[in-house]
């Protein structure tokens, strides 16, 4: 299991203790050494601000999309059935060394192919993912395809960069966008002789709404974050109608 994936494979080292260099993120001279024990093996604490909010919008069974190290996934796999994914085959054996019952490698993009319909109750995508649609449409795709796989009357909490916020223009790779609730982040990732450069497209809650027309969802609820990144929020999807 070598080749690219800087992240995962860092991660992967980190857990393993054999982790000897960093994980540095770089946007022209601007660098960044990502934290790894903090960013991903912290346990997720079901009485913090967020950790309330999570637990009071899902339900099993869970799909946990860009699950990394297992931090919710290992929570919430003994409450209800919990189906961790990661298109990382590192991030995919970390769990599984952590101790994630049901883990599996899926594209987020792939969904349909994945698994079948009406498959889940609830769906948490948290760490940003959703920005690697990398347009309104790839996102409105991407929330068809979730609609496809789970049940009528769910939900869904999902996690984004609002580029409306002062701080959003602040963060490692940030690119403005004369459009109103929308902009880019770019990087390049690095660890050992590993290398990829990743391109999000950051939407408001208010394209986020836009993008959820025709889907079967709409937008329930946004909360912001609190403390070192309060340019996120959390939203809350809800099944408009049975899509087809």
């Amino acid at each position: 299991m070598r080749g690219t994936d800087p992240l995962g494979r860092a991660i992967y080292d980190h857990y393993r203790g054999e982790r000897e260099e960093p994980l540095v993120d770089r946007d022209g001279a601007r660098t960044r050494e990502q934290p790894i024990e903090r960013f991903y093996f912290g346990e997720f604490d079901p009485g913090s601000e967020r950790g309330t909010w999570v637990r009071s919008k899902l339900d099993g069974p869970l799909l946990d999309i860009g699950a990394g190290a297992g931090r919710d996934a290992l929570y919430f796999q003994d409450r209800f059935e919990t189906i961790a994914t990661d298109v990382s085959e590192f991030l995919v054996e970390t769990m599984r060394e952590r101790g994630v019952r049901d883990v599996r490698e899926v594209d987020m993009f792939a969904l349909r192919e994945a698994f079948d319909r009406d498959r889940f109750r609830s769906v948490l995508v948290y760490g940003t993912q959703i920005g690697l649609a990398g347009s309104i449409q790839g996102l409105r795709e991407f929330l068809g395809d979730l609609a496809f796989v789970t049940k009528p009357d769910v939900s869904a909490a999902v996690h984004g960069y609002d580029p409306e916020m002062d701080a959003t223009g602040e963060i490692l790779g940030y690119r403005a966008d004369p459009t109103p609730g929308l902009a880019y982040r770019v990087y390049h990732s690095t660890y050992e002789d590993a290398h990829e450069t990743l391109l999000f497209r950051l939407f408001s809650p208010d394209r986020l709404r836009e993008a959820a027309v025709g889907t079967g969802w709409e937008v329930a609820e946004v909360k912001y974050a609190s403390g070192e990144n309060p340019s996120t929020y959390l939203a809350a999807l809800r099944k408009r109608r049975r899509h087809r």
